[in-house]
């Protein structure tokens, strides 16, 4: 059971990373695109996903206070905030799939990356602001409810194809080793997948919980 105090921090530090993760999401789609880099553009892409989804955590913890402000007593907080992790889950498969398919398609379509340095300058940028992100949804206890913790996987997620994006880049800038870029892509997006089989497991069983 979180109380209200744990639930007005956690509140907090997830309206900030919905505007920072906004903020980075249209620079990385803007130079994604402008680049070429099928990793880029697909972290970009997925971290746009997140400013809806962790928007999606923060609306629900807007609602719970909501709720308890008005001693709405037949609704449950937790179970409210549980649905919300689960459906963030659903998004992370959903995402993941995208990439996969992008992945593959910009592979067999033989694009060329350009702009290698700013597209690196760009990965960079957005790999501190993840690392950022994810400082701040975890906090000093860690995270203390699903909600959080499925925020804080897609921003763990955003990081990790920021990893995959630099990655590609280097390889095709300097061994002209241009596929790696995509198959880094789908690598990323697999681990993505089991961490949403994760959270839907573990939100799943405690909404059917009594």
């Amino acid at each position: 059971m979180t109380n209200k105090i744990e639930r007005s921090a956690q509140e907090k530090r997830t309206a900030f990373v919905v505007i920072f993760t906004f903020c980075m999401m249209l620079a990385e789609i803007i130079v994604g695109l402008t680049s070429y880099s099928m990793a880029l553009f697909a972290d970009g892409v997925h971290m746009g996903s997140h400013v809806l989804v962790i928007g999606l955590n923060w609306g629900a913890y807007v609602l719970v206070r909501r709720l308890n402000s008005k001693d709405a007593t037949q609704y449950d907080g937790d179970k409210i905030l549980n649905l919300s992790a689960f459906t963030s889950g659903i998004f992370l498969v959903l995402m993941a799939v995208f990439i996969i398919t992008e992945a593959i398609e910009r592979l067999t379509s033989g694009c060329t990356i350009i702009n290698y340095e700013f597209a690196l300058a760009t990965a960079f940028v957005g790999l501190i602001a993840n690392t950022i992100s994810a400082s701040v949804l975890h906090g000093h206890h860690g995270t203390t409810d699903y909600n959080t913790h499925a925020a804080y996987l897609h921003v763990l997620s955003d990081a990790l194809t920021e990893i995959g994006a630099i990655i590609g880049l280097v390889c095709a800038m300097f061994w002209s080793i241009t596929w790696i870029d995509s198959a880094v892509a789908v690598i990323s997006a697999i681990v993505v997948l089991r961490w949403a089989k994760r959270l839907l497991w573990d939100t799943g069983r405690a909404l059917t919980k009594k």
